[in-house]
C-alpha cells in the first residue's frame, strides 16, 4: 500500500531501509581483497545475468578503470557476459547453465577473486561457477538479494541487500561496486601519495 502521495517516495524508502542493513565490514573486506589482488596481479573475474549482467559489466569497467592512480599496480578485472560470441557459442554448445564455468575453467587461477551477481541468488548458471571456482581455490563473492539464496551460502563473502524489490536490489548492487571502486582508488591514493 502506498504511503506517500507519490508510489517513488515509497521506492526511496525502500532503497534506504535496505542501505541501512548493508553488510559493511563484509564489503570492507572484500575491498581488501580486492586490494591485495590488485598488489600481487591477481585476477578478479565478475559475471551474472539480466540486469545483474549490466551490473557486471559497468562493475569491471569501474574497477578496469576508476581505480587506476599512476605509479600504482591497476586491477586485472574481466566480466564474464560481455564476450557474445563466446557466451552465445558456449550456451549454443554447451547449455545456458555452463557459460560462466567454462570461461572460468579457461582463466581462473588459486588465489584470483570470482564476483558472482544474483538478485535471486539462485541463477543455475552463477551457482555452477561458483562451484568450479571454489574447486580451482578462488575466492569467491556473492552479491544478492531477498533472502541471500543459495549464492550466499555457498560463496566466502556473501553481501546481500536485504530486500525484496527487485529493482531496488540491483540499484544497490551498482551502488556498492561504486562504494567499492572509490574506496579502492582512495587506497591507492594514499599509497601513491606516502611512496612519494
Amino acid at each position: 500500500m502506498q504511503t506517500g502521495p507519490y508510489p517513488y517516495q515509497d521506492y526511496v524508502a525502500g532503497l534506504k531501509q535496505a542501505l541501512d542493513l548493508l553488510p559493511f565490514q563484509v564489503i570492507d573486506h572484500v575491498v581488501e581483497l580486492l586490494d591485495q589482488a590488485r598488489r600481487e596481479g591477481r585476477q578478479v573475474f565478475v559475471f551474472g545475468n539480466g540486469g545483474s549482467a549490466s551490473t557486471a559489466t559497468h562493475m569491471a569497467c569501474d574497477l578496469g578503470k576508476n581505480t587506476i592512480v599512476p605509479g600504482m599496480p591497476r586491477l586485472r578485472v574481466l566480466s564474464l557476459n560481455d564476450n557474445v560470441a563466446l557466451f552465445s557459442a558456449l550456451s549454443n554448445d554447451c547449455g545456458y547453465e555452463n557459460v560462466f564455468a567454462e570461461q572460468l575453467s579457461s582463466l581462473v587461477q588459486r588465489g584470483d577473486i570470482v564476483v558472482a551477481i544474483s538478485a535471486s541468488g539462485n541463477s543455475p548458471n552463477v551457482l555452477k561457477a561458483i562451484a568450479l571456482a571454489k574447486d580451482y581455490g578462488a575466492i569467491t563473492v556473492g552479491m544478492s538479494g531477498y533472502n541471500g539464496g543459495k549464492l550466499a551460502k555457498m560463496v566466502d563473502h556473501p553481501i546481500v541487500v536485504q530486500n525484496h524489490c527487485i529493482e531496488q536490489i540491483e540499484d544497490i548492487h551498482l551502488m556498492v561496486e561504486h562504494m567499492m571502486t572509490s574506496a579502492l582508488r582512495q587506497r591507492a591514493q594514499v599509497l601513491a601519495f606516502a611512496s612519494n
